[in-house]
């Protein structure tokens, strides 16, 4: 008889309050054994004794900080994904870190909101990653065009797809490909709910089982029901850009990148945009905003073998 192999979930913060209360929601997830650690030092013991398939860490902590922790994190053990959560007003500083190479983030005041889906999307992202075949390293040139129903599936399984594909761009280790990955998926996102369906401007309008509940009904809805999501992947051994269309009315994207516009990230748009943003190296819009184009571009030669070996991993 198999026993399941429980998920370790590390959450790292010096506010006992703070760590018990992401803990707490981590822990109703069936499966997931949530561990503790109160500072960057202690996690890294942890790490060392009992490794985690994924941290969660607080930003400003006594010691070590939360973007030391990461560049541990990402030296030592390029394979664990990390969530950053930021409290009000750090947002600016998340983008940073986010370029240190944490995977997403969730600011503290979304937590009871974000944090547990946050987690599980990059841990199926993270599984799914390692469990592909190497033939995807061996991919020169890969150019394809998708048309999207407004079916949040479908978009999970194109970012899936696309971090699959990403294998035959030298991006340094598997960390980087499943950050992409969330920031394709989240420009998917945008141009579901905000581009096509028109849903809301902010999630403090409404709470999120209203905001998903006035998405499916719009999807059944003309004319948001008739729109679709236009994707044209092109990836080589060199760059991979995507260029992502809806059929919405399109946004001020000029306003919205603006620097004093972008700090409050209550926004779902707003947060998308600093995770592209600061994840791919080139972000545009066209005239209307209701196109975007991403683009990544390889790393230096040093990394062309990618990921460190991790295809070694079962």
């Amino acid at each position: 008889m198999s026993t399941a192999v429980s998920t370790k979930v590390l959450v790292v913060d010096d506010s006992e309050m703070d760590r018990r209360l992401a803990g707490g929601l981590l822990g109703k997830v069936e499966g997931w054994d949530i561990l503790y650690a109160k500072d960057g030092g202690e996690a890294l013991s942890s790490i060392a004794a009992d490794l985690p398939d994924i941290v969660v860490t607080d930003l400003v902590m006594p010691g070590m900080t939360g973007l030391e922790l990461i560049e541990s994190i990402k030296d030592d053990h390029p394979l664990i994904p990390v969530v950053l959560m930021t409290g009000k007003g750090s947002e600016q500083i998340a983008a940073q870190v986010l370029k240190q190479g944490a995977s997403s983030y969730v600011p503290k005041s979304r937590l009871a909101e974000d944090l547990r889906e946050t987690v599980h999307h990059l841990l199926t992202a993270a599984r799914e990653d390692r469990v592909h075949s190497r033939l995807m390293h061996y991919l020169a040139q890969s150019d394809s065009v998708f048309v999207l129903r407004n079916d949040l599936a479908q978009i999970r399984l194109l970012a899936g797809y696309f971090q699959q594909l990403l294998r035959c761009l030298p991006l340094g280790d598997q960390s980087e490909r499943l950050r992409v990955g969330v920031a394709i998926e989240e420009a998917l996102n945008n141009a579901y709910f905000h581009g096509n369906l028109e849903v809301g401007g902010t999630i403090t309008e409404v709470d999120r089982r209203k905001y998903a509940e006035l998405a499916q009904t719009r999807s059944f809805t003309h004319p948001y029901r008739d729109r679709k999501i236009y994707v044209r992947a092109e990836i080589s051994r060199e760059k991979a850009t995507f260029v992502i269309r809806d059929e919405g009315p399109g946004f001020d994207f000029a306003q919205l990148l603006d620097a004093g516009d972008i700090v409050e990230q209550e926004q779902f748009r707003g947060r998308g945009i600093v995770l592209m943003r600061t994840i791919m190296d080139e972000v545009s819009y066209n005239e209307c905003g209701n196109e975007v184009t991403l683009i990544k571009h390889k790393v230096a030669e040093d990394f062309d073998n990618d990921d460190g070996g991790d295809d070694d991993v079962d």
